[in-house]
């Protein structure tokens, strides 16, 4: 007999019959929610919404099972039933009831545990039934089913010293280096478990200070990359279990690694099983198409004004810092959240109250997000997909500010790109797209991002952009390394280019792991790794990213040499030089004026033989008053080298 049987006598509820009970009236000992969740809810400020609704075992003072509460939010349902494997989809047999005015539904199934897979059959508005996945599942099936998975945690955490270090630490003043990884196909096949060995070793031996997944959110459809997110609050069971994916971030952070997750508040997709018109009316997205569909992506975007959105969202972003011990969220396409006319055309978009194509709902739910985020996990990072120029994504919120911790650099990455797309002798006449990003460096706190979206659709690997012969296209990725991680700003780089991919990535056929058994390719991959372990090593790349005062041109107007020059300076004003040759002329007698006097050397020279180059490097040098601290160096071709003073 169900639950709703045994409280109402046995008799079965008619949809017209619903009984709509108040908060303080409906008597079932073990509900999740109190009158206080009820008002938060209706708020829109329930920062533990994963606690409140969802699927939640209950278990005796002993630790027996005594079966799982379900809630969940429907406001516009007739009626809702459990649907599961434990009642054979059977909507009659668990009818749930209605809690007071806040639009949520409750049921207690006793003896029912770990593993039930579910949906909530809800009777729509129009009095049509459709079973939905639970909105704030924490588990799922494997794609390409779709219901929920009853879920319990018993992972015991083991990174203690990172989370302690971790509450002191402040990113934009620390060396961040960040592997971006596809988890499907790293390495295809592998479970959490295995990448925990796996994954985590060879970050290690590549000296990131940080991995950054594309999203690990639950999706259907596998070529979307975990873009088009079907469950918020569930790890992808394509690679195991959410303990199993703990399992993986703890061992990355025993390593020292960091975790940052891709995560993604702008749309999700129209599955009638997940979110889109979930109780018969437009409740997570947008009623108008103008506001509520996106053009590009076939999806639909949330409705950032509704509390209860809003709070799903930002309850989201939270549960991933605290349940698993998530180091930064990267905020995909948050330029599409911005503006309401994105990728509209006009009379395609409504304009907000005050006549703008600001979307201020977005910019309300954005700024929440951070400053929450913020206040309850300090040390982490909130990062900024966004590709326009709005002002103040990384200021503070108390200042009108969206409150991210970093933004990236696209402009950074696109003018970078084209240059080098350039054959050298042409490089001349457009030297200003390799200075342009010191102009507004410091406009933000910034990222620089050499992402996936450069090694998909037709683009090519980074390797293939660049002219020349195979020798040079090499030294120019070996150049551009070096270069990257010596500008002002933090680092990303995806998975594969660190050991020169030839092939524009491909989710489905994984990573040309084979390619690391060739000399050329194992030396790109050494200078990565020999470049991060001197990062780390080196203050000043990294100690005043966001100030104007860390960086100092040397030389910036050298275009005929396609030569670049520049100091990067610690706290203590400790002094980095680094020098970028982009032609493939070696300068053998090149007049550089460094910054202090003393004895230099090279910290790191990206022609170095053993990584591929043609061994063009300097010995130890001295410079001083007398020479009015000009050196005489060689700079070597399509290479970078940084000088040290010892």
């Amino acid at each position: 007999m169900s639950f709703f049987s045994r409280l109402f006598g046995g008799a079965k509820p008619k949809v017209e019959q619903e009984s709509f009970l108040s908060a303080g009236s409906y008597l079932n000992p073990y509900s999740n929610l109190g009158e206080l969740d009820f008002y938060l809810i209706s708020e829109g400020r329930h920062e533990r919404l994963w606690e409140a609704l969802g699927a939640h075992i209950k278990r005796d003072e002993t630790g027996a099972l005594l079966g799982t509460a379900f809630s969940v939010w429907a406001p516009n349902a007739q009626a809702v039933s459990l649907v599961s494997d434990h009642n054979y989809w059977d909507r009659n047999t668990h009818p749930m009831v209605r809690i007071g005015s806040t639009g949520i539904w409750e049921i207690f199934i006793p003896d029912l545990g770990v593993n039930t897979c579910y949906k909530f059959a809800i009777c729509t508005a129009q009095g049509r039934w459709v079973d939905h996945a639970d909105p704030m599942a924490r588990a799922t099936e494997h794609p390409p089913h779709t219901a929920s998975v009853v879920t319990e945690s018993n992972y015991t955490w083991s990174d203690t010293d990172w989370m302690t270090e971790r509450a002191k630490f402040q990113p934009w003043r620390s060396p961040v280096s960040v592997y971006e990884v596809h988890a499907g196909s790293w390495r295809p096949g592998l479970s959490y478990t295995q990448m925990a060995e796996e994954l985590v070793a060879y970050v290690k031996e590549q000296n990131f200070t940080h991995v950054e997944f594309l999203p690990i959110t639950e999706h259907p459809y596998a070529p979307s990359w975990g873009y088009q997110v079907t469950s918020f609050f569930a790890p992808t069971s394509r690679f195991g279990s959410p303990d199993e994916f703990r399992y993986l971030v703890d061992k990355l952070h025993q390593a020292g690694i960091g975790v940052i997750l891709d995560w993604v508040p702008a749309h999700f997709p129209k599955d009638e099983w997940a979110l889109a018109q979930f109780d018969g009316t437009a409740l997570y997205e947008h009623a108008d198409p103008r506001l509520g569909e996106h053009p590009d992506w076939g999806t639909l975007i949330f409705n950032f004004g509704r509390n209860e959105v809003r709070n799903f969202l930002v309850a989201s972003a939270l549960y991933w810092l605290e349940e698993f011990h998530i180091d930064g969220l990267r905020v995909d396409a948050v330029a599409s959240m911005l503006y309401l006319d994105y990728s509209r055309k006009e009379g395609e978009w409504l304009p907000n109250k005050f006549g703008g194509r600001e979307n201020l709902e977005a910019v309300q739910l954005l700024q929440e997000a951070t400053s929450t985020a913020y206040k309850h996990f300090p040390g982490i990072m909130m990062i900024a997909e966004e590709s326009t120029a709005w002002s103040g994504v990384t200021r503070d919120t108390g200042g009108g500010g969206l409150g991210f911790g970093f933004k990236w650099n696209m402009g950074w990455m696109h003018d970078t790109l084209e240059y080098l797309k350039h054959e050298p002798i042409h490089r001349m006449y457009h030297h200003n797209e390799i200075t342009f990003s010191i102009l507004y460096a410091w406009s933000e706190n910034f990222m620089l991002p050499l992402s996936h979206d450069e090694v998909v659709h037709g683009k090519g690997s980074l390797v293939n952009k660049f002219p020349g012969d195979r020798w040079q296209k090499l030294a120019t990725l070996r150049a551009l390394y070096g270069y990257m991680w010596a500008h002002p700003g933090k680092k990303l780089l995806f998975m594969g280019q660190e050991f020169a991919q030839n092939d524009e990535w491909n989710q489905e056929a994984g990573l040309q792991w084979y390619l690391t058994e060739f000399g050329e390719h194992q030396g790109v991959s050494k200078v990565i790794s020999d470049i991060n372990a001197q990062y780390r090593k080196l203050p000043a790349l990294w100690e005043k990213d966001i100030s104007a005062d860390g960086f100092q041109w040397i030389v910036g107007d050298d275009g005929a040499g396609n030569t670049l020059a520049f100091t990067r300076w610690s706290d203590k004003g400790i002094p980095v030089v680094a020098v970028t040759n982009f032609s493939p002329v070696p300068h053998e007698r090149y007049q550089l004026r460094m910054p202090v006097s003393g004895i230099w050397r090279e910290a790191l020279n990206t022609d170095k033989v053993e990584y591929g180059g043609s061994g063009v490097t300097n010995n130890d040098f001295t410079v001083d008053v007398d020479t009015n601290l000009y050196a005489t160096v060689r700079i070597p071709p399509l290479a970078t080298v940084w000088f040290e003073r010892i």
